[in-house]
């Protein structure tokens, strides 16, 4: 019914820089109700996923301290949308990045995850 679709993955070589976007859509008949939190996680190789940055509906936004300063989440509340721009790329952020949020579909609350998208930096 409600669907986060990624975009933006890519291979760079360090230093490089890359935007990840994602949009929650529903298909019809389902009525998005609004969104709270937005964030993006990651999972690289052989390692748990771990959150990366989160972004309340008022913008207000968290970082994991490994991409402090490197990363910015934003969102668009009417095109519900969250991006996700990375700079200065290590090959330690190599990972499948997904997109996380709270939707509420008519009364419900609930998790949704996008499939992922990869990113890829070399040295």
């Amino acid at each position: 019914q409600v669907q986060l679709v990624e975009s933006g993955g890519g291979a760079v070589h360090t230093g490089g820089s890359l935007r990840l976007s994602c949009v929650a859509s529903a298909a019809s008949g389902t009525i998005i109700s609004g969104i709270r939190n937005m964030a993006w996680f990651r999972q690289a190789p052989g390692k748990q996923r771990e959150l990366v940055a989160e972004i309340t509906r008022d913008g207000a936004a968290n970082y994991a301290d490994s991409v402090k300063g490197r990363f910015t989440i934003s969102r668009d509340n009417d095109k519900r949308t969250v991006g996700l721009e990375m700079n200065s790329l290590k090959p330690e952020d190599t990972a499948l990045y997904y997109c996380n949020a709270d939707i509420r579909v008519q009364f419900s609350l609930r998790t949704y995850w996008g499939r992922g998208t990869q990113v890829t930096v070399s040295s």
